[in-house]
């Protein structure tokens, strides 16, 4: 009896803690997608914002599965908790051997993902806070280099181009100095101008893309940390709900073996109650 609560309540509350933290994802993503412009970029793969929605909700209604069906002891709310969690690890398996050994397509499409996220910087204001972020925690400029930024309409180099900001590049991508107290955002203005040489005194020339392949290689143990963590996590879930759906199938069995004598046996309910013990006997 021990064993089963240790295993339904533990399975409880690792769902009940996700499904919160998917809720919170919603309702941040929901704040700023009514906080946007309307007319602002509305795409899944340089969106935030729904990102953050499509995620919270992928996790919510996979957590609200093992969550209820923990709870409840109930068989088919279980068994597709543990399908869909069981898919998912299968995908990211299967994503990691991919990006492996298809490693020139995947940077392919992740320099093609990261500069339409360029052209449409100043369009959301979440992505604008985004590229500034990434380009300050890695000391980077673009993709490949600062002069990526001319494919964005306000930083293209051109003399037809009326911006203000032309052959500039954003702040984020300039050299501050330690005891610099009042931030410059007109810091980055014609350095695509300036030859790569006198540029690097003034802002970071390197691309986002390398530095980051640079800190994971430097980071490996973190990064192998984290996932290797999130995959044992998965694992255990699927362990606890597989076990708890094998004592809930025992229980089942047993109940119509003492009850196939009896004239008035009925038909096996679908639901327990929430806080009911099975003997283990």
């Amino acid at each position: 009896m021990r064993g089963y609560r240790g295993i339904k309540y533990t399975l409880f509350i690792f769902c009940y803690f996700f499904w919160v933290v998917s809720a919170g994802l919603i309702a941040v993503g929901i704040y700023a997608k009514i906080a946007k412009e309307k007319d602002v970029v509305d795409t899944l793969t340089v969106d935030p914002a729904l990102l953050l929605i499509t995620v919270g909700s992928v996790m919510f209604l996979i957590t609200f599965l093992g969550c209820f069906g923990a709870l409840r002891n109930t068989i088919c709310l279980l068994k597709s908790f543990l399908a869909i969690l069981a898919a998912i690890f299968l995908l990211q398996i299967a994503a990691g051997i991919v990006g492996y050994v298809f490693t020139d397509t995947v940077m392919e499409r992740t320099e093609k993902l990261m500069m339409k996220a360029i052209t449409r910087y100043r369009e959301d204001r979440d992505l604008e806070n985004a590229i500034d972020f990434i380009q300050k925690k890695f000391q980077c400029c673009g993709i490949e280099s600062h002069k990526d930024w001319s494919h964005n309409v306000y930083f293209q180099c051109s003399d037809t181009n009326p911006s203000l900001e032309a052959c500039g590049v954003p702040f984020s991508c300039c050299i501050h100095l330690q005891n610099q107290t009042v931030l410059n955002t007109m810091c980055g203005y014609g350095m695509q101008q300036l030859e790569e040489s006198s540029a690097n005194e003034n802002i970071f020339t390197l691309g986002c893309l390398e530095n980051i392949i640079w800190w994971a290689k430097n980071n490996l143990l973190l990064v192998a940390g984290l996932t290797g963590g999130l995959l044992l996590l998965e694992v255990c879930m699927m362990s606890l709900a597989a076990a708890q759906i094998s004592w809930i199938k025992k229980v089942e069995r047993k109940t119509k073996e003492s009850a196939a004598g009896s004239r008035s046996e009925r038909k096996d309910s679908l639901w327990y109650p929430a806080f009911a013990d099975f003997d283990d006997e």
